[in-house]
């Protein structure tokens, strides 16, 4: 009879450690119902990245050029920071309400659950990179040499490493005032780094050995080099794909990371 019932509590825990898609995009949708009553979420994640770059825009109204040289670099740099606070805040609401605790007794896994609010995010961070990108170049008249495309998939990749930052720094948060609290040490030190405010190579060696296993380095690189090439390079294929792999193996760590409940 025991070994009978270790079995089956063996058998449901492997069920519910695989990745499943149903349940996957079932979370997904739970999620993006709930972010639906939220307008205020919405209005951050959507229109944030489009105000500030309209604000730069104009800070440089009469300095076009430098708009142009550090525009797309932000491009890329906004949606990553509003992803990152509307996601560890809005997993941080899930855990201290005990809603993850309520999902995690059912045959969930945390690989679905974490997947299903990155799918979620992610299909708000596609809806956000197309109106920041559409807005610089249309609108505001962003000038840049290489392909528009080229510039929407760096920003969605960093709007994804943020929604993956904040998933992984929810863990570790026990109020929303704390996941607040780690901006500054997540994201901060990467802008400071990243090579928008100096070159990087110009920076002492210690900080550019720092910056150069920092990802947002490599979305403001990618980001230079749409702007300063007109067809895809060899270092924009390795900037886009550190980025992205970056995304993944965050998202890998807030899978193993999460609580079903806030200490």
């Amino acid at each position: 009879m025991t070994s009978t019932t270790a079995t089956t509590e063996t058998t449901g825990t492997a069920a519910t450690t695989a990745l499943n898609i149903s349940r996957t995009t079932a979370t997904a949708a739970r999620v993006l119902r709930q972010l639906r009553h939220d307008p205020r979420s919405i209005a951050l994640m959507l229109l944030v990245p489009v105000l500030m770059l309209t604000l730069l825009r104009y800070v440089f109204d009469g300095n076009p050029r430098t708009f142009d040289s550090i525009g797309a670099s932000l491009l890329g740099i906004f949606p990553l920071i509003t992803m990152f606070l509307i996601t560890s805040i809005a997993t941080l609401r899930e855990r201290t309400s005990g809603t993850l605790e309520r999902l995690l007794a059912m045959p969930l896994g945390k690989g679905d659950l974490i997947a299903g609010y990155a799918l979620a995010f992610g299909a708000m961070a596609v809806v956000q990179s197309l109106l920041a990108t559409g807005t610089a170049l249309w609108v505001l008249g962003l000038d840049v040499i290489g392909s528009p495309w080229l510039l929407l998939l760096v920003a969605l990749l960093d709007a994804l490493l943020g929604t993956a930052l904040g998933l992984f720094v929810s863990a570790f948060a026990a109020s929303e005032f704390q996941a607040v609290q780690f901006m500054p040490a997540v994201i901060f030190p990467q802008l400071l780094l990243c090579g928008l405010f100096a070159a990087r190579d110009t920076m002492h060696p210690v900080l550019e050995g720092i910056s150069n296993v920092l990802p947002m380095s490599y979305a403001v690189d990618g980001m230079t080099q749409v702007l300063t090439h007109t067809d895809m390079t060899a270092d924009f294929v390795r900037d886009a794909f550190v980025v992205a792999g970056c995304a993944v193996l965050v998202l890998c760590l807030g899978a193993a990371t999460l609580r079903r409940r806030t200490a």
